[in-house]
């Protein structure tokens, strides 16, 4: 069944348009509340958001919802969603929720829950809490409403938190670190813990006024890191995203690196001190076919999911993964999180320069990718991929790759948009196989 609020991770939309209203805020509220009041323990939820405009808009009409049904509210103003999954556990509470639209502009907010244990709601949960949407409330009786108030030390409960996934004997006192906090949630909490390890710390997009959020900064817009990181002469360049659960690298040379040579590290190293469990790493389908074949010369698997780090991390708890992540950035490393985490996995990198002492163009560039094309075509309605003529150029496609590379065809989760995404060994053959197809998508949409 078709969802009208939930897409790939969580609720999301353009504020005071559709479904990201004040109102649907505090009907999920209620919602969720419902789904959670159990038991006769005193209920609690703990409220998070980014520097978007509309999160005072959002998180006073989640804080009527949950009020209203009893339970008891904590906010923490700006925090990374790690940090409130963190603190969810931390609080002992029923619910977590972040207020953020993570890499979008500030036009879009949206709503992640996450349950008791820190981890992010499945399937399931989301959808048994769409239906109580589609219901009248259970409001509590006067008596029972619920209490909300703000704490003010969760940025340095977060912060040590971060420090704590860094072994006690390492220093970043040679370090050089240009931090691009894309003006969002992570902009006083992701300098300071890599400054308080000894980092000479350059800050970008650190100055949130609501509206500049992933505004020409951060992991979707890394161009003013690159150019900074060359301009400082810096060791290394990190760039977040808005809600900053996941980052993009930049190496001494200005050149990018991705979320498939960061995981290719990170695995790499905890293999070699034989804290890798599940025996590989998990990714999604939109990694790289270079990742995989390195993991193989390793003795390493990779096991693939669909989009979405949500999906990743299901996997990992299944099969007991400790690393995983995408190759868009989001970084879930067990051992010191329950969810994506930046600045956990800045920090591990950073860790890995110091350890081995070369510059990050050596460290990072693990593997050669194979040649990999994506394009986005967008539709106005409809299932074009369910047009016959679509399918035809789909079978096509997955023939000509066949044995030498990979075809991915998805919808995307919070747009109106298909994603073709080719690679294979032979560029020209990958151009040509996703230009038919994205034409194929165009006739039908």
């Amino acid at each position: 069944m078709a969802r009208k609020f939930f897409g790939t991770d969580g609720i999301r939309g353009r504020t005071n348009d559709g479904v990201m209203t004040a109102e649907t805020a505090m009907r999920v509220g209620q919602a969720a509340g419902n789904y959670f009041v159990r038991g006769g323990h005193r209920h609690r939820v703990v409220i998070g958001k980014d520097t978007r405009l509309s999160g005072y808009m959002m998180e006073s009409a989640l804080v009527a919802g949950f009020t209203s049904v009893g339970m008891d509210v904590i906010m923490t103003g700006p925090l990374p969603t790690p940090a409130i999954a963190l603190l969810t556990r931390e609080m002992r509470a029923d619910l977590g929720v972040m207020i953020s639209a993570s890499h979008n502009l500030f036009p879009d907010n949206g709503i992640k829950l996450f349950g008791p244990d820190g981890f992010k709601l499945s399937d399931e949960a989301e959808a048994e809490i769409e239906a109580l949407l589609e219901q009248p409330p259970k409001l509590a009786q006067a008596e029972a409403i619920g209490r909300a108030r703000r704490i003010e030390d969760a940025r340095g409960r977060y912060i040590s938190a971060v420090k704590k996934s860094v072994a006690s004997d390492v220093r970043f006192d040679s370090l050089k670190v240009v931090v691009d906090c894309a003006h969002g949630a992570a902009y006083e909490v992701a300098p300071s813990a890599i400054w308080e390890l000894g980092a000479d710390v350059v800050a970008l997009g650190v100055e949130p006024d609501g509206t500049n959020i992933n505004d020409g900064v951060g992991s979707t817009a890394i161009e003013a890191l690159q150019s900074r990181v060359v301009e400082e002469k810096a060791d290394i360049g990190i760039a977040l995203d808005g809600d900053a659960d996941r980052l993009i690298v930049v190496d001494e040379k200005g050149r990018k690196v991705d979320g498939d040579q960061i995981m290719a590290l990170i695995a790499t190293r905890m293999h070699q001190k034989g804290a890798l469990t599940g025996g590989g790493v998990v990714a999604t389908v939109m990694s790289n076919l270079g990742l995989e074949r390195y993991l193989e010369t390793q003795g390493l698997t990779l096991e693939r999911t669909k989009v979405g780090d949500r999906y990743v991390l299901e996997r990992m708890k299944q099969g007991g993964f400790n690393v995983g992540g995408e190759q868009s950035g989001h970084m879930i490393l067990l051992d010191h999180s329950t969810t994506g985490d930046g600045s956990v996995a800045a920090l591990r990198i950073l860790s890995s320069l110091v350890r081995l002492g070369k510059p990050a163009s050596e460290i990072l560039h693990v593997f050669d990718p194979v040649p990999q094309l994506l394009k986005n075509v967008r539709y106005n309605g409809g299932a074009p991929l369910e047009h016959d003529g679509v399918k035809s150029a789909i079978r096509e496609a997955e023939s000509t790759l066949e044995g030498r590379g990979r075809l991915v065809i998805r919808p995307s989760g919070t747009e109106p948009v298909i994603r073709v995404m080719a690679e294979g060994d032979d560029p020209a053959q990958v151009e040509s196989v996703v230009d038919n197809v994205c034409d194929a998508v165009r006739s039908a949409a």
